[in-house]
C-alpha cells in the first residue's frame, strides 16, 4: 500500500518515496503547449505548490521521473529548460522595503547556484538580467513559476497601506515579464485571490487566467473517481476500523465532509490536505479549517452581518468573482476564492455565465459557521456548542417559548457596537445564527401575496417566522416598552394572516407554527406564536 504524502509538495519524493500521486500531467501536457502566460487561482492547501514543482521537473527535462505516468507516453520531448522557481510564502514582507529585499534575496541565491555574475540593486532590473543570463547560459527559453503571487498582499490585507504599497512593489516585479517575452517559454502564476488584471498584472494582458475554464477545473484537487483507485486501499483499511462500522459507506463519509468542491459545476474535486489527514488521522475533523485562520472573513461579516445573508444559493457573475479591492473588499467573491463557497452550478446565458454558489461540504459549514456565531456573539466555543443542542431539540419538540429563551441569550452576549437600528439587522443576525446553528433555512420566500421572513422546514413541522423591529428608548417605561411589543407583535401576526404566508403548508400532514418576532433593540425580544394543524 502506497504511503500518504501529508505535506509532502515536491514530485520527486513523492515518487521516489512510493507516496500516492494522482496523475495531473495531461493538464500540464495541455498547459505548457497552449499560452505563454498563465494565472490559476485557487484556495490554499488544494495542490498548487505540487503542481509547480511537477511543472518545473517536467521542463528539465527529468522524463524518468514520470514513468508510468500520462505524459511519459506522450509525444513531449522533455527538453531541458532553466527553470525560476519563486515562492512568494516565503519571502519576508512586513513593508515595501523589506520586500524588496527578500526578493533580491531570493533572485541573488538563484544566480548563486547557476554561477552567474550580476550586479544589481533594482529587484526587477535584477529578475531581467537573470532571465536574461539564464537563456544565454543555456540556449534555450527560460520557465518561470511563481507560488503564491499575492502572499505580501493578503498577510497585510487589515492595513490597506502596507498591502497597497505591497501590491506596488510586486506589480512592479511581475511586470518585467511582458518584456522579457523572446527569452521566455513558459510563465506559470498561482495564488488565492483574483486581483483584477489592471491591479496587478497590468502589463500582462495576455495572461490567460485558467482558473474557471472547464478543461481544468480538477487540475487541482483529488477527482472523486480516485478514491476507488489511488486511495482504495486507504479506505479498505478505514473500513475495518471499528470506529468507523456505523457508517455504511466511508466513501459517501468522504464526500460529504470534504468533497463539493467545484469550478465549473460538473467536476467535483476532494480538498486532498484535508482528504489526506482524514486518511492519516483516521478520525473526523475540520482539518482544511483548522490550517488558516479566515480572520478577516469573519471582520466583514462582524461589521456587515447581513452580507452573510445573502450568501445562499448566491448568483454571481465572473466579473464579481474576480473582484478584490483591497480598500473596499465584498465579503462575496472572498468566500469564493478562499474556497468557502463553490459552485453548485453554471447556468448558461446569451452573455456571460453565472455561477450558483454554495458552501461545498460539512467541514466548511460547520466550522465555518459556528466561527461566525462565536465571533457575533462573542460567547466560547462551548456555550455555542450547547446553544446548538439545546435549540435542536426545541425546535424539534415544538418548543419555541425555549427558542426564544436560547436567542436571548446569544442575542444578549452580541457587542452594542455591532448593532444597528433596522429590521433587516435583527432579521439577518436571527438568519445567521439559526443557520450557524445547523438548520436549513429560507429566507425571504415568495407566496402569492408577499414575501415571508423566515421558513423552516422539519418532518413532521414548518415555521413562518416574521420579525419586526421598532426602535425604543433605553429609558422607555415598563407600560410604554410592553404597548410598543403588543403593536409590534400583532402587525407582525396579522400580516402572517392576511398575506396568507402558511397556506402552502397546511394539507402537508405537518404542524405550522407561526411565530411573530418583536425587536426593540439588543436583547429586547419578544415573541407571539400560533399553531396550526
Amino acid at each position: 500500500m502506497k504511503k500518504l504524502p501529508l505535506g509532502i509538495q515536491n514530485i520527486a519524493e513523492i515518487i521516489s518515496g512510493d507516496y500516492v500521486y494522482v496523475d495531473k500531467t495531461r493538464h500540464i501536457y495541455n498547459l505548457i503547449n497552449g499560452t505563454k502566460y498563465n494565472f490559476l487561482s485557487r484556495p490554499r492547501r488544494f495542490g498548487k505548490s505540487l503542481l509547480l514543482d511537477t511543472i518545473g521537473e517536467v521542463f528539465n527535462g527529468n522524463r524518468e521521473l514520470f514513468k508510468g505516468l500520462w505524459i511519459y507516453g506522450s509525444d513531449y520531448p522533455f527538453d531541458k529548460h532553466p527553470v525560476i522557481r519563486l515562492d512568494m510564502s516565503n519571502i519576508s514582507n512586513a513593508n515595501p522595503e523589506i520586500l524588496k529585499k527578500s526578493l533580491a534575496f531570493s533572485l541573488k541565491m538563484c544566480i548563486e547556484k547557476e554561477g552567474l555574475n550580476i550586479v544589481e540593486d533594482n529587484t526587477s532590473y535584477l529578475f531581467k538580467r537573470l532571465i536574461k543570463s539564464l537563456h544565454d547560459k543555456y540556449s534555450n527559453k527560460v520557465v518561470v513559476l511563481i507560488d503564491e503571487y499575492d502572499k505580501p498582499i493578503l498577510d497585510h490585507i487589515d492595513n490597506a497601506d502596507v498591502a497597497d504599497a505591497n501590491r506596488q512593489v510586486v506589480r512592479g516585479f511581475y511586470g518585467i515579464l511582458k518584456s522579457m517575452e523572446p527569452y521566455l517559454r513558459f510563465t506559470f502564476i498561482t495564488g488565492v485571490s483574483k486581483f483584477t488584471k489592471t491591479s496587478i498584472f497590468s502589463e500582462l494582458n495576455n495572461l490567460n487566467d485558467i482558473t474557471m475554464v472547464e478543461r481544468y477545473a480538477d487540475i487541482c484537487g483529488i477527482p472523486i473517481g480516485s478514491l476507488n483507485n489511488e486511495f482504495d486501499d486507504h479506505i479498505k483499511e478505514l473500513s475495518c476500523n471499528k470506529k468507523f462500522s456505523k457508517y455504511n459507506s466511508i466513501r459517501d463519509l468522504i464526500l460529504a465532509w470534504y468533497d463539493g468542491y467545484t469550478w465549473d459545476g460538473e467536476s467535483r474535486v476532494i480538498n486532498p490536505f484535508a482528504l489526506i489527514t482524514f486518511l492519516e488521522q483516521k478520525r473526523l475533523n475540520f482539518y482544511w479549517y483548522a490550517s488558516g485562520s479566515p480572520k478577516l472573513l469573519i471582520d466583514i461579516i462582524k461589521k456587515k452581518p447581513e452580507s452573510y445573508f445573502s450568501i445562499k444559493n448566491l448568483k454571481i457573475t465572473e466579473n464579481q468573482l474576480d473582484s478584490f479591492d483591497i480598500r473596499n473588499m465584498e465579503l462575496e467573491p472572498l468566500l469564493f476564492q478562499t474556497g468557502y463557497l463553490t459552485v453548485k452550478e453554471v447556468v448558461e446565458t446569451m452573455g456571460p455565465p453565472i455561477y450558483v454558489l454554495e458552501i461545498p461540504n460539512y467541514e466548511v459549514r460547520d466550522a465555518f459557521n459556528m466561527q461566525i456565531v462565536i465571533a457575533l456573539t462573542e460567547s466560547g466555543g462551548v456555550r455555542a456548542g450547547q446553544a446548538q443542542m439545546a435549540m435542536s431539540e426545541a425546535l424539534a419538540a415544538g418548543d419555541l417559548q425555549k427558542v426564544l429563551d436560547i436567542l436571548r441569550g446569544l442575542f444578549a452576549s452580541i457587542p452594542y457596537n455591532l448593532h444597528v437600528d433596522l429590521e433587516a439587522y435583527y432579521h439577518s443576525i436571527f438568519y445567521a445564527v439559526m443557520t450557524i446553528l445547523g438548520f436549513d433555512m429560507d429566507v425571504e420566500v415568495s407566496v402569492s401575496k408577499g414575501r415571508i421572513d423566515a421558513v423552516l422546514e422539519l418532518a413532521d413541522a414548518a415555521y413562518v417566522f416574521e420579525f419586526k423591529y421598532c426602535k425604543c428608548a433605553p429609558d422607555a417605561a415598563p407600560a410604554d416598552r410592553q404597548a410598543l411589543y403588543e403593536a409590534t407583535l400583532g402587525e407582525a401576526m396579522a400580516q402572517i394572516k392576511a398575506r396568507g404566508y402558511a397556506d402552502k403548508y397546511k394539507g402537508s400532514g405537518k404542524t405550522i407554527y407561526q411565530a411573530a418576532f418583536a425587536f426593540l433593540g439588543r436583547d429586547a425580544i419578544e415573541m407571539r406564536v400560533e399553531t396550526l394543524q
